[in-house]
C-alpha cells in the first residue's frame, strides 16, 4: 500500500426511491425534472398540515419477499435490501468464501425502523397492547439494513451502521471508502436508508416549521434556491454503492463508474438547528485536499439545497468562500427538489445520482426554480439538465447537530473526456 493508500472506486449503483426504484429510471426522471411528490398514500394525512411527501409509488412490499422474512423487516431494512441487491447485480461481483472476511457493509440511518416503532406505541398506548411482535427490536434497530444485507451476501468484514441525521448516509459511505483505502477491507456495500413518513414524524417536522406544503401542487412544492421556497419535502428511500479497491475491479474486468477519491468531515459546533458556514466550508476544503483536485477542477456539486430559506443561503456562502471567482463557472444542483429530503438516505440517494452525472456528463437540474434571489446568485442548473463534461463533482450533506460530510468522486484519470 501507498503512502496515501489504496484507489477506490464505485463498481456497483443500487437505488430504491420516489423518483425511480432502479438507478436508469431514477436518473431519467431527474434529468426530466419529474417531481415524485405527492398526497401521502400510506395513511390518511388529512389530520396534517402538511399532506405531501415523496413516496415510493405502488410498493408492494410480497412483490420483493416472502411473508415470513416480513415478520423481520421494516420498510427501511427493506428498501435497503432492494437497493443493495440493484448495487449488487451492477457490480457483476462474485464474492469467493475466501473473500468474505474483506467484505463489508456500512449503511447509514436517521431514523431507524420508526414504521416498526411507531405501530408498537400505537398498539401500547392506544390499543392497551401488553405484549408486541417478538421481532419488534431487531426491526427498529438502526444497524438492521447492515446485518440483513450482510447475511444476504456472506459479508464477514468490517459492518456497522452510522447515524448524523441527514449525514448519515454520506458518513456511512466515507467510512467505507477510509475502510479500503487503508486497507482493512478490499469490498464494501455502503449507503443509507429511511422511511420516516408516518403520522407522529410529520407531526414532528411540522412543528419545526422547515416543510413546504405545496399550495395544491405537490410537485412544485420543494424549491432550493428560489426566492419564493418555503421548505423541504419528506421523503424516503434508499441508496446503496458498491466500493471495491481499484487493482481488484480492474483485474476481474468491472465496469467502474467513477472513482471516490475523498472524504471531508467536520463538526459545526455552533447549534443544534442553525447552519454554519465555517464547517461545512471546511469539509468541502478537507474532501479536496484528500482527493488532491483543485478547486478549478470541479465541474458540479450535488447540493444539500435542502429548500429553506436559511440552509440555501448558507450553501451558497459555503461555495463562495471555497471556491471563490470559480463557484460562478460550476454547476450546482439539488436534485430534493424532485425526490425530497429522505432523511439519513439522502446522501447517497444523492451520491448515485452524482455518479451518474459525472458518467454521463448531464447536470440533474434544480427543478421548480421560478426566481433569483439575490443571495443565491449562482448557477443552480433552473429546471433544464446540462449536458457538460465532468471531471470531478461533490456531494454535499451538512445535518442538524451540525454534523457534515461531502464526498468527492472524479473520472479515472485514465478515463478520456
Amino acid at each position: 500500500m501507498g503512502q496515501n493508500g489504496r484507489k477506490v472506486v464505485i463498481t456497483g449503483l443500487g437505488v430504491f426511491a420516489s423518483t425511480g426504484k432502479e438507478r436508469e429510471s431514477f436518473f431519467t426522471n431527474l434529468i426530466n425534472a419529474r417531481s415524485g411528490v405527492r398526497r401521502i398514500s400510506q395513511f390518511d394525512p388529512s389530520p396534517l398540515s402538511v399532506q405531501i411527501a415523496a413516496e415510493v409509488p405502488d410498493y408492494n412490499p410480497t412483490d420483493h419477499f416472502q411473508p415470513k422474512r416480513l415478520d423481520l423487516l421494516d420498510r427501511f431494512t427493506q428498501f435497503a435490501l432492494l437497493a443493495a441487491r440493484e448495487a449488487m447485480e451492477s457490480s457483476g461481483l462474485e464474492v469467493r468464501e475466501e473473500e468474505r472476511p474483506r467484505f463489508g457493509v456500512v449503511i447509514g440511518s436517521g431514523m431507524g425502523g420508526v414504521q416498526t416503532f411507531e405501530s408498537g406505541c400505537f398498539n401500547v398506548y392506544a390499543r392497551g397492547a401488553t405484549r408486541l411482535h417478538p421481532f419488534t427490536i431487531p426491526k427498529v434497530m438502526h444497524n438492521a439494513p447492515t446485518s440483513q444485507i450482510s447475511m444476504e451476501y456472506g459479508a464477514q468484514g468490517p459492518s456497522f451502521s452510522t447515524s448524523t441525521a441527514c449525514s448519515s448516509s454520506a458518513h456511512a459511505i466515507g467510512a467505507a471508502f477510509h475502510l479500503i483505502k487503508y486497507g482493512q477491507a478490499d469490498m464494501v456495500l455502503a449507503g443509507g436508508s429511511d422511511t420516516p413518513i408516518t403520522m407522529s414524524m410529520m407531526r414532528s417536522w411540522e412543528s419545526v416549521r422547515v416543510l413546504a406544503n405545496g399550495n395544491g401542487n405537490p410537485a412544485s412544492a420543494c424549491r432550493p434556491f428560489s426566492a419564493d421556497r418555503e421548505g423541504f419535502v419528506m421523503g424516503e428511500g434508499a441508496g446503496i454503492l458498491l466500493l471495491e479497491e481499484y487493482e481488484r475491479a480492474r483485474r476481474r474486468g468491472a465496469n467502474i463508474f467513477a472513482e471516490i477519491c475523498g472524504l471531508g468531515m467536520t463538526s459545526d459546533a455552533t447549534h443544534i438547528t442553525q447552519p454554519s458556514v465555517d464547517g461545512p466550508a471546511r469539509a468541502i476544503r478537507l474532501t479536496l485536499e484528500e482527493g488532491e483536485v483543485r478547486p478549478d477542477e470541479v465541474d458540479y456539486i450535488n447540493a444539500h439545497g435542502t429548500g429553506t430559506p436559511l440552509n440555501d443561503v448558507t450553501e451558497t456562502e459555503v461555495i463562495k468562500r471555497v471556491f471563490g471567482e470559480h463557484a460562478r463557472r460550476v454547476a450546482i444542483s439539488s436534485t430534493k427538489s424532485m425526490h425530497g429530503h429522505a432523511m439519513g438516505a439522502t446522501g447517497a440517494i444523492e451520491l448515485v445520482a452524482t455518479v451518474m452525472a459525472l458518467e454521463r456528463g448531464v447536470v440533474p437540474p434544480t427543478a421548480n426554480y421560478t426566481r433569483p434571489d439575490p443571495q443565491c446568485d449562482l448557477d443552480y442548473v433552473p429546471n433544464q439538465a446540462q449536458e457538460r463534461p465532468l471531471r470531478a463533482a461533490i456531494s454535499n450533506s451538512f445535518a442538524f447537530g451540525g454534523l457534515n460530510a461531502v464526498l468527492l468522486v472524479r473520472r479515472l484519470k485514465s478515463d478520456p473526456m
